[in-house]
């Protein structure tokens, strides 16, 4: 199934809404004292797939989205699964050292978001002919 460019505008910003909700958390925890618990790549793919189902439920074909959208969702992130915690760890220790859940969101989003448009440009390119 491809994934359209309107698709992948909603994921932005359901992604966007999902970063700033853990940053307002990571506030929130600081302010009272509280040490985050380790984020990982694959609690970000489960928020978004959690917030997915929710939106389909909800708002789904008001907006485009067809119903079996969360699935292929599903099998895309577990395809790409390897490429996210690869960039993701060499993001986190080879950058400036920020774990935070915000920062793992926005790198596993964003690893997401090109592994679909990848995935989709292939899907649009006409195969190569040898003449």
């Amino acid at each position: 199934m491809r994934v359209s460019g309107h698709i992948i505008g909603l994921l932005k910003e359901y992604m966007r809404d999902l970063v700033e909700q853990a940053r307002q958390e990571s506030q929130a925890q600081q302010a009272f004292g509280f040490s985050a618990p380790p984020y990982q790549p694959d609690h970000a793919i489960a928020d978004l797939l959690s917030i997915l189902d929710d939106r389909i439920e909800s708002e789904g074909l008001q907006v485009g989205m067809p119903l079996e959208f969360l699935h292929e969702m599903w099998r895309q992130c577990n395809e790409a699964r390897s490429q996210f915690m690869e960039r993701v760890w060499l993001e986190t220790n080879l950058g400036p050292p920020d774990a935070s859940k915000a920062r793992i969101r926005e790198l596993t989003y964003a690893a997401l978001i090109t592994h679909l448009e990848s995935d989709a440009a292939t899907e649009e390119s006409p195969p190569h002919r040898d003449a």
